[in-house]
């Protein structure tokens, strides 16, 4: 006969099986407790979306290489959502009227790219999102950082291990003005710029031939991205980092003239977190100041700032440092109620029923087994607690609760039963 051929997933897509869905949980809990921690209000938008919300203003690269597109029955033409600004914008485009500003949003959820799936990057994966919409300053900027900052820390990421690398795109617009790069031109010299440290200098700079600047030009911007202090030349950058300090965020946060950001709707401050050793080349997050999103969809035009951090990255650099937590219950059940033989069924019947009223999370297994294949199956579980009604027990109205990771063993009037459970759990 011949061998069955199982059927694999989708290339750059992850199954989440329970013990993995327990860490993405983890993330999101702890992702939504930083967001409310500031004051941010839950949303999210469909998973899709036409291709004119894209072709708006993510970028040709995004909406003709990357997103997953396709044309529906009505003849339109859909994608699978490749980011969420634009659905941000396009919601508050059609309530601008009603909302009350500023506007502070957060969400966490799906989103697909058509990539070559490799290390730190998937086809599928998902994205944490913050936002502030209604407030065009300095000080709404370097909230974000303290945001950021709040996570890093309460995920155990010191300074050391990440930084969050901040520029200016008006900054830097004044410097290309200067040096006599045109507008139409700014966006190529700014992907050249974000290349940087991903090429050898040799072919950097030949890059930078081929997109049009000269030696004087090149030589100029070198000058200008290895300058700590250009920020000093930005009256935004400077209210930007005393507020930074003032939030208490100024340890992660550090000036860098190479960091652009590709998309073509930031247009102020712009900021990428990155791991320090180098290992993890991947940015952990990023993101900025986008004024004239609204527009382009249809609103009114309104000041936004945010960033986005997909899970893959962030789960890696955590993985690597030893942070992501040593016990997660990838079970949700807290008691199995174990069957003692089958004349005791309607007894663990009941009893689960019972701790379920008392706020338990309960599974029961299926039939009479011996009980030490039972005990065996709620280990592997991870349930900690097994209660049990046998013969003796049902005669005394009493139950068995046993204690999983201590081995401890009592025996308590069945009234009482859940408040040991509750109490082995504690």
């Amino acid at each position: 006969m011949a061998k069955k051929t199982i059927i694999g997933s989708v290339k750059g897509t992850r199954d989440f099986y329970p013990e993995r869905m327990a860490v993405r949980s983890w993330l999101y809990r702890t992702l939504k407790e930083v967001a409310e921690a500031f004051g941010y209000q839950e949303y999210e938008g469909p998973i899709l979306e036409t291709l004119d919300l894209y072709a708006a203003k993510s970028g040709e690269e995004l909406v003709k290489e990357q997103a997953y597109v396709f044309e529906d029955r009505g003849g339109d033409l859909i994608t699978l959502r490749p980011e969420l600004t634009p659905t941000l914008a396009r919601m508050i485009a059609q309530r601008q009227k009603q909302l009350h500003f500023p506007v502070r949003w957060w969400s966490f959820g799906p989103f697909w790219r058509y990539e070559r799936p490799q290390k730190g990057r998937l086809r599928e994966f998902f994205q944490w999102n913050v936002d502030m919409l209604g407030v065009d300053t300095p000080e709404a900027d370097a909230e974000m950082m303290a945001i950021i900052a709040h996570f890093f820390r309460k995920v155990g990421l010191t300074p050391e291990m990440v930084q969050i690398r901040v520029n200016n795109r008006r900054l830097m617009d004044d410097h290309f003005q200067r040096l006599g790069i045109p507008a139409e031109a700014r966006m190529a010299v700014s992907n050249w710029v974000d290349r940087r440290q991903k090429m050898s200098p040799a072919d950097w700079e030949a890059y930078g031939r081929d997109i049009g600047l000269d030696a004087g030009q090149i030589h100029e911007l070198v000058a200008l991205l290895d300058d700590p202090n250009l920020w000093q030349e930005s009256e935004e950058l400077v209210r930007f980092f005393r507020a930074v300090e003032a939030l208490g965020a100024s340890e992660y946060v550090t000036y860098d003239a190479g960091i652009v950001r590709g998309l073509l709707y930031y247009t102020g401050t712009v900021f990428e977190a990155q791991e320090m050793a180098g290992e993890i080349r991947r940015a952990v997050l990023g993101g900025g100041r986008y004024d004239n999103l609204l527009a382009d969809v249809g609103g009114e035009p309104l000041s936004g700032i945010g960033f986005a951090m997909g899970d893959v990255v962030i789960t890696l650099v955590l993985e690597k440092y030893g942070l992501l937590p040593d016990r997660l219950q990838a079970h949700p059940a807290q008691v199995m109620v174990a069957v003692f033989a089958e004349d005791m069924l309607p007894h663990s019947l009941q009893l689960s029923s019972e701790l379920r009223a008392a706020g338990l999370n309960v599974l029961m297994y299926p039939k009479a087994a011996k009980l030490g294949k039972q005990f065996k199956y709620a280990n592997r579980l991870g349930i900690p607690v097994v209660a049990l009604i046998g013969e003796d027990e049902a005669a005394s109205h009493s139950v068995a609760v046993k204690n999983m990771t201590s081995g401890e063993q009592v025996v308590v009037p069945r009234a009482q039963a859940a408040e040991k459970i509750c109490q082995f759990l504690a």
